[in-house]
């Protein structure tokens, strides 16, 4: 059991020590890295969801104080 801990945190300890290379940031930060893969159809999709669990609709956009104006 000693031995299955420290190899999980070894491993752990490892795959946290990665650098990122400047060249590799402009590929992360790509429309398609995103969760909902730059796909309309599936952002489309996930809103749906969002509407039928929570009984609302809208509130998608960033302007707006929370009060309902703009």
């Amino acid at each position: 059991m000693r031995y299955l801990l420290l190899f999980l945190f070894l491993l752990f300890w490892v795959g946290c020590s990665v650098k990122v290379s400047p060249w590799q940031k402009g590929r992360l930060a790509k429309e398609t890295m995103r969760e909902d893969g730059g796909n309309p159809y599936r952002t489309k999709f996930n809103e749906h969801i969002f509407i039928s669990k929570e009984g609302a609709k809208g509130g998608g956009g960033v302007s707006g104080g929370g009060c309902g104006c703009r």
